[in-house]
């Protein structure tokens, strides 16, 4: 897969940075809508260690971009983006955060507690066999089985979800479960909210009201922490606004704004 993918026409400067960590491709159906009104970006996250993205990012952005750079981060992206615009002010314009995780401990306790309510009893039966075959060292190939996880947590993470517009993704388990380890190591450490301090840029947060994610834990850490911080709140929406069929619209018409 070319990296990064380019949409629309110079100059390039937005980019989608999307999640998982570890699914490639789910940001395109945003870049192929901005692309109507800038150039956008859409690199892939190919490391396994949160320093390696970030200077893969850096990598990326400094050959193709035109800076300073809009980046709207998705989930782990909008994390990834976070601790990129507090390391490279430089290079960062504005900073769009949509769906991100909450950025301190105490919110996060009860986000896998919420998604599994949402199911049925043999939903629930079928994540658990799925999450014990991905902590299975015997298990060798676990990118499909991680997809199919990640089909059902997108089914619980969406109030009213339109089918993907676009190619179906595979998740890359091995970028996820390195990642997402450290990455929770530095939010319980106080780490992650503290670089929001270097940041420079104007910070946006876009959030669903039905995302698992609790719209509190970006709200209320980032408002006392990051010096230009305003935040949307979507309702009837859940992880990920531009697949929510009530959302959508509200969506891109804050996007399209804020580039």
């Amino acid at each position: 897969m070319k990296n990064p993918r380019k949409y629309g026409i110079a100059p390039f400067n937005v980019a989608v940075i999307h999640g998982g960590p570890g699914a490639q491709g789910e940001m395109a159906p945003v870049a192929i809508e901005l692309s109507l009104v800038s150039g956008i970006l859409e690199p892939f996250q190919t490391f396994t260690s949160i320093e390696g993205q970030i200077q893969e990012l850096q990598t990326i952005l400094k050959k193709h971009g035109d800076l300073p750079i809009t980046l709207i981060g998705h989930s782990w992206g909008a994390w990834l983006s976070f601790i990129f615009a507090g390391r490279f002010s430089s290079f960062v314009k504005k900073l769009i955060l949509i769906g991100s995780g909450p950025f301190e401990e105490k919110y996060a306790s009860k986000i896998m507690e919420t998604r599994l309510n949402r199911l049925d009893e043999d939903e629930k039966l079928k994540v658990y066999a799925l999450m014990e075959a991905l902590n299975d060292p015997g298990v060798k190939d676990k990118n499909a089985i991680f997809t199919g996880f990640g089909k059902i947590m997108l089914q619980t993470d969406s109030f009213d979800l339109l089918p993907f517009p676009g190619d179906e993704l595979e998740y890359q388990h091995d970028i996820f479960q390195s990642v997402w380890n450290e990455a929770i190591r530095i939010r319980e450490s106080g780490k992650l909210l503290e670089m929001g301090k270097h940041i420079q840029c104007p910070v946006v947060a876009i959030h669903g009201d039905y995302d698992p994610h609790p719209f509190r834990g970006v709200e209320e850490p980032l408002s006392c922490t990051v010096k230009d911080f305003r935040f949307f709140l979507l309702r009837n929406c859940g992880h990920n606004p531009w697949m929510e069929r009530n959302a959508r619209e509200r969506f891109y018409d804050i996007l399209k704004k804020e580039l």
